[in-house]
């Protein structure tokens, strides 16, 4: 292992657009959806000043389509003003944009990835998420069980994984803690170029896991075990204790439900 928990971080902001159709871009009346106002301020911004509020992240990257739009926006100023933010073209998909933005600084690991779309982002969301990151393990992500998540929201819908032994929720945060999880990248990267080739994609993941799965027969712990052999990483998943890490604004009821955290979060 040449990762550490205890490293400066450098973190990854994935904030691709589906366009200005982009359905959450529309609701706000903006051109990009990273910039959509969620109690005022951008999603993007609120999630860098979250970052910039972590001691442990010592250089944040953010993958956009335009560039330009950020350096015109004064909500991003004193980001981009103290160096610490370095803005990079996106690539054509996640994964490509995750690959770039390893290769254009030096020392890239440990490395944090998140989203523009995760307004609801907390230091102390990604303080647990990294002070929970088993040692051995390449990459990780972070998790939300459904109870968590419906305790909080029961009429928000989230799109849950369902395993044997519970069903969780994505939470837009991942580690990539050594240079062996490049590997978990590339893996990324040919899953999304089979999206369309079905069959592809079962070869890859492996047809008996996926119709355990489908089965309701796989654990988690099994189907992170059986990533990481297709990937050659050793793989994790740290749960999440806060129902707000599983809320991403994908939609335009997803802005609302973040607009009402937020605006109680001040009160």
């Amino acid at each position: 292992m040449n990762g550490s928990v205890t490293a400066p971080i450098t973190a990854i902001v994935l904030a691709g657009s589906r366009g200005p159709a982009d359905p959450v871009a529309v609701a706000a009346g903006v051109s990009h959806k990273a910039l959509a106002p969620v109690a005022g301020v951008p999603m993007l911004a609120r999630v860098l000043a979250t970052l910039a509020a972590v001691p442990r992240v010592g250089r944040t990257l953010v993958a956009i389509e335009r560039p330009e739009l950020l350096g015109a926006h004064p909500a991003f100023v004193p980001f981009l003003s103290g160096g610490a933010v370095t803005v990079l073209p996106a690539a054509p998909s996640p994964s490509r944009s995750v690959l770039a933005a390893l290769d254009a600084v030096e020392a890239p690991f440990p490395c944090l990835i998140t989203t523009a779309d995760h307004p609801l982002l907390t230091p102390e969301m990604v303080e647990h998420f990294w002070a929970r990151l088993p040692p051995d393990a390449d990459a990780a992500a972070a998790l939300a069980r459904a109870e968590t998540i419906r305790a909080a929201y029961p009429d928000s819908r989230r799109t849950y994984l369902r395993f044997k032994d519970g069903a969780c929720s994505g939470c837009n945060l991942f580690a990539l803690r050594t240079e062996a999880a490049r590997r978990v990248v590339a893996f990324w990267r040919r899953v999304e170029q089979d999206r369309k080739r079905p069959w592809r994609m079962v070869r890859r993941i492996g047809l008996f896991h996926l119709l355990s799965f489908a089965l309701g027969r796989l654990t988690l712990d099994d189907a992170v075990a059986a990533l990481g052999r297709r990937t050659g990483a050793a793989l994790a998943t740290v749960e999440m204790p806060f129902a707000d890490a599983a809320v991403d604004v994908d939609r335009p009821e997803d802005l609302a439900l973040a607009e009402a955290v937020l605006t109680k979060r001040k009160a």
